[in-house]
C-alpha cells in the first residue's frame, strides 16, 4: 500500500506535459462515502493518505495561461499511474494512449497486440497516458482545470 502511495504522491508533484506557456498544477483525492449523522451518505473527496486496490480516485489538472498573451494550440497530457486503472475524465474530450504515449485516439480507435500477435479492443484499463488538445484560444491570466478519474489495481 505505501508504494502505491508514493506513486500517487510522485503523480502530484510532477508537473504533467504540456504546451508553454501554461502553469500546471496536479492534486490527487480518493472518494470516499461517508455515513451521516441523520443515516444519509455523501460522497467526498479526501487526500489520500492510504489507498488500497478498489479505491476511486479522483486526478484534477489545473492549468492557466501564465503569458501576457492570448496562447492557442494548447495541449496537457498527463501519465496514468502504474497503479491506477483509467475509469474516464469529467467532460469525455479527451484522446488516449495505450503504449506509452506513442499513439492516440479515442479508446474504441484502439487496439492492443495479444500474446498470440491478433489484436484486442483497447479497454480502460490499458491506458497508459491521458491527453486534452484544448481547441480553444486562451486568453492571458485565464484558467482552467481538467479531471479524470481511476480506480487502485
Amino acid at each position: 500500500m505505501m508504494k502505491i502511495l508514493s506513486a500517487l504522491i510522485a503523480f502530484c508533484l510532477a508537473a504533467p506535459a504540456f504546451s508553454a506557456p501554461l502553469e500546471l498544477a496536479s492534486e490527487v483525492f480518493v472518494e470516499r462515502v461517508q455515513k451521516r449523522a441523520d443515516g444519509s451518505t455523501a460522497t467526498v473527496l479526501e487526500a489520500p493518505k492510504l489507498v488500497v486496490p478498489g479505491d476511486q480516485l479522483v486526478f484534477v489538472v489545473r492549468y492557466k495561461n501564465a503569458s501576457a498573451q492570448p496562447a492557442s494550440k494548447l495541449s496537457v497530457t498527463n501519465p496514468i499511474p502504474r497503479a491506477v486503472a483509467f475509469s474516464g475524465t469529467a467532460d469525455g474530450t479527451e484522446i488516449v494512449s495505450v503504449d506509452g504515449g506513442k499513439n492516440w485516439g479515442t479508446l474504441a480507435q484502439l487496439k492492443v497486440p495479444k500474446a498470440d500477435g491478433a489484436f484486442r479492443q483497447a479497454l480502460p484499463s490499458d491506458v497508459t497516458h491521458v491527453k486534452w488538445n484544448l481547441n480553444q484560444t486562451l486568453a492571458a491570466g485565464s484558467a482552467g482545470k481538467l479531471v479524470f478519474r481511476g480506480v487502485v489495481r
